[in-house]
Parts: C-alpha cells; structure tokens; sequence
C-alpha cells in the first residue's frame, strides 16, 4: 500500500478567526477532525504509512496526533518554514519521507473516497480525481478525454485535491512555494496525467459556510 501525504500546512484564511488559534485540518466535523477523518479512513483501508505535512500552528497537529498509533497507522511528519510552501513545495519537501507511487490528500477535504482504490498506469506520472464542479468553482480546472485529463475541454471538472503521484512528476521542482497545479499542468501538457470523476460526497471545507454544511447546519 503507498504512502499517503495528507496536506495540512496551510494558514486557513477564509476560515479565520477559527483557524488563529486551531490549524483547519484540527477543526471538528462530529466527533473527530478533519484529520482524524482522514486517518480513520485510510487505515479502515489498509493504509500503514501516513506523512502529515506542517507549518501554521504545526505542533497542534503533532501533538494531537502523535506517532498515530491509536489509528493502526505509522504517522510522521514533514516540518515546513513559517508562511509554508504552499501545494506543490509541500510535496516536493516532503519526497523523502514518501513512496513510489504515493497518494495526496488535501486535509481539508471531506468525503467518503476509497483511497485504496487509487492507481497511477505505467505510462503517466499522476492520476486525479475529479468532482462535479462546486458553486464556488463553476468553471472547473480540467477536462477529461478518453481517461486523460485535458486543458480547456468541455464538459470540465474541479480536481478534488485527491491524486496518486509518481516521484518523477516532481523532476525539476524544488522545495520552494509554488502551487501543486504548476505540476499537474505539465504532466497534462506531456500527456502523462489520467484520472476519474468521482460522484460520492465530497466537500471542500474552505469557508466557514461550508464547515457549517459539513457539519450538518
């Protein structure tokens, strides 16, 4: 089973002033986390390994988790500097600590996916999972042809923050800030990305609006 790299740096601006004093993935849906969501699903799945990526309010996170063993998980967790490094820097920062292929997961996304499920064919470097475009992103980011993802086709889905990666897709990066999407469009461009669309719940918990839908207000 790959490792899975949970993306959980990120200051949560638009969720401010909840996230001043709580990073977002530590907000609560229900009983849990975001983040415990996340590792309760994976390991119900299978998973073993688990990186959490940190910068805002990181030791929050660290010390709420902890190795991860009450989960039936090995947690561990690659440390960012102040301000973060954004999508794309995190993953890049974090390649040593993952495996050949791995999965991302934005931490703040909630939903019922089967990560166990995901697969990256011998001839691509990344497999995206899409959603039915959102209200507050009507116009997508990607098309879909044929099991590629394609640029500026119709109909267009929103990339779920959910893929399966392969190291070298990140040739030539360097842990610097700049936004996963910079990776994704190059392997789109060489034709080496595939994906699927995915019809089950999902939400991207950005707002304060939308944390109030997860949590069933």
């Amino acid at each position: 089973m790959p490792t899975a790299l949970i993306l959980a740096a990120g200051r949560g601006n638009r969720l401010r002033p909840l996230t001043d004093s709580t990073p977002k993935t530590l907000l609560q849906v229900g009983k849990k986390t975001l983040l415990e969501h996340h590792l309760d699903r994976l390991a119900t799945q299978g998973f073993t390994e688990v990186v959490i990526n940190l910068a805002w309010l990181g030791e929050q996170i660290r010390d709420h988790l902890g190795d991860g063993k009450r989960f039936g998980l090995r947690v561990r967790y690659s440390e960012e500097p102040d301000g973060a490094l954004e999508t794309g820097g995190g993953v890049v920062n974090a390649l040593g600590l993952l495996s050949e292929p791995f999965i991302v997961i934005n931490g703040d996304v909630f939903c019922d996916f089967d990560f166990a499920g995901l697969r990256v064919g011998a001839g691509c470097d990344m497999h995206l999972v899409l959603v039915e475009n959102p209200p507050h992103n009507p116009e997508g980011d990607f098309g879909l042809v044929d099991g590629g993802v394609v640029l500026g086709e119709l109909p267009s889905w929103t990339y779920a923050g959910i893929g399966c990666f392969r190291r070298r897709a990140f040739d030539g990066f360097a842990a610097e800030r700049f936004p996963l999407v910079s990776v994704i469009r190059r392997g789109i461009v060489g034709r080496r990305v595939s994906g699927e669309v995915y019809g089950g719940r999902w939400v991207d918990v950005g707002t304060k609006g939308r944390l109030r839908e997860v949590r069933g207000g």
